[in-house]
């Protein structure tokens, strides 16, 4: 009786027997950036990918000031300075919505296959389309300041003020993207990728202090509003934007996208790899 064994040559083609290369730090980090640069060169060809960061920051600014401010701050002018922060943490979110929706895209027209073929690292797939969404996460906050700015809004917090709360805006956006980026790597569809992601969004948004003060909220619903971390990003674009303060909700803000990346893009990146 016989038994055979696996040639060496076979082991080296037999995708079951091979093992993941070792990528550095540098090499992962280059792969990125192509990657990257190749979402961005997508965008480029499709435009309206764009449309939703720049159509919805003028529609809802311009549509939220003028139908709620008389009736929620007395004028629209008034009403603007809490107004713009909210509108830019629904703005994020929404953006970020879309980094699932094109992952399970591709991930359904195969182009994750050819790329765990390749000796690359395994978070560079999804990690480089997320870098260049910062472009679009930085479009959609710089626009609803400039709409906000044409309707007569004057952050007193300045330029440096006005900075600061777009780049919390944008590194909000890239962190909350990992919780849609792991949903587009379980869901069947772009669709339901899609569904799901707008159940998530709605209450993050509307149940905030993103349009109203949390005063005016029922005690038992204000309870939600102040440990729902879209509450502490919009108060620290306020404090920033409004006043030029870091006061402690940009640390809080801060530490809420740490934990959120924290958790969710290593599942991200673990469920990819067994996915696709």
């Amino acid at each position: 009786m016989t038994t055979s064994t696996l040639a060496p040559a076979a082991v080296a083609t037999d995708p079951a027997a091979r093992t993941t290369p070792h990528v550095t730090l540098s090499a992962g980090l280059s792969q990125t950036f192509s990657l990257a640069w190749r979402a961005l060169k997508t965008m480029q060809r499709n435009p309206e990918q764009l449309f939703d960061v720049i159509v919805q920051p003028l529609l809802f600014t311009a549509m939220f000031a003028y139908i709620f401010g008389g009736a929620i701050s007395g004028s629209v002018a008034d009403y603007l300075p809490l107004l713009i922060p909210g509108i830019l943490a629904q703005t994020s979110l929404t953006a970020c919505m879309a980094t699932g929706v094109k992952l399970r895209e591709d991930m359904d027209k195969g182009v994750f296959d050819r790329f765990k073929s390749l000796p690359i690292a395994r978070t560079a797939p999804i990690a480089g389309p997320m870098v260049a969404d910062l472009l679009r996460y930085f479009i959609a906050a710089t626009l609803t300041f400039f709409t906000g700015i044409l309707m007569g809004y004057r952050p007193g917090g300045g330029v440096w003020g006005v900075s600061g709360a777009i780049l919390l805006v944008v590194v909000a956006g890239w962190s909350l993207a990992w919780i849609f980026a792991w949903l587009g790597t379980i869901a069947r569809s772009a669709t339901s990728v899609q569904g799901i992601s707008m159940m998530i969004m709605f209450p993050l948004t509307f149940l905030s202090n993103a349009f109203v003060t949390v005063d005016t909220l029922p005690s038992w619903l204000q309870t939600f509003v102040k440990v729902n971390p879209v509450s502490h990003i919009v108060t620290a674009v306020r404090d920033l934007a409004n006043n030029g303060t870091v006061g402690a909700e940009v640390g809080w803000a801060l530490f809420a996208c740490a934990v959120v990346i924290a958790i969710f893009a290593p599942l991200a990146v673990r469920r990819y790899s067994r996915s696709v």
